[in-house]
C-alpha cells in the first residue's frame, strides 16, 4: 500500500496527468487540422504521433524533469512504453466488451465502457514506464533496487 500511495499520490504523477492531458488535446486537436488536408486514417495517425512528441516533450521537462540519459534514448523508450500501452488498451477493451461484460449482463455501451477502462489502466503501468525506464537515472534505479 505504501508503494501505491508513495507512486500515484504524488506531485509527479499530477504532473504526468496534466502532461497527458494536454497530450491528449493535441492529439485531438490536430487531428481536427490534420483532417482539413488529410483523410480520417492518415490524420489520425499524425495527431498520435503529435501527441506522442507533446507528451515527451513535456513529460521530459515539467514531470521527470529530464531524467536520465540522452534524449533520443529516452524517447526510443519512450515510444516503447507508448507501445505498450496500446498493446494493452486493446487486449483490456477486447476482454471486457467481447467476454467479461457480456458475461455480467453489461450490453448497454459495452465497448464504451472496456474502451475507456482500457485507456484508464495504462494510466498507471505507463506511468512507472516513464519513470523507471524512458525518464530513469540508471545508476538511481539500480542503487534502489
Amino acid at each position: 500500500m505504501q508503494v501505491i500511495k508513495r507512486e500515484y499520490f504524488s506531485a509527479t504523477f499530477l504532473r504526468f496527468l496534466l502532461a497527458g492531458g494536454t497530450a491528449a488535446a493535441v492529439n485531438v486537436g490536430s487531428r481536427i487540422g490534420y483532417s482539413h488536408w488529410l483523410d480520417y486514417a492518415p490524420a489520425i495517425v499524425l495527431a498520435y504521433l503529435t501527441g506522442m512528441v507533446t507528451a515527451f516533450v513535456l513529460n521530459r521537462i515539467f514531470v521527470f524533469e529530464g531524467g536520465g540519459g540522452s534524449a533520443r534514448r529516452q524517447f526510443v523508450n519512450f515510444a516503447l512504453v507508448n507501445l505498450l500501452g496500446v498493446v494493452q488498451t486493446v487486449a483490456i477493451s477486447l476482454l471486457l466488451a467481447r467476454w467479461l461484460l457480456p458475461a455480467a449482463g453489461v450490453r448497454w455501451h459495452a465497448e464504451d465502457i472496456a474502451h475507456l477502462v482500457g485507456v484508464v489502466v495504462p494510466v498507471f503501468t505507463s506511468f512507472l514506464g516513464h519513470k523507471y525506464f524512458s525518464f530513469a537515472d540508471k545508476a538511481s534505479v539500480v542503487n534502489r533496487a
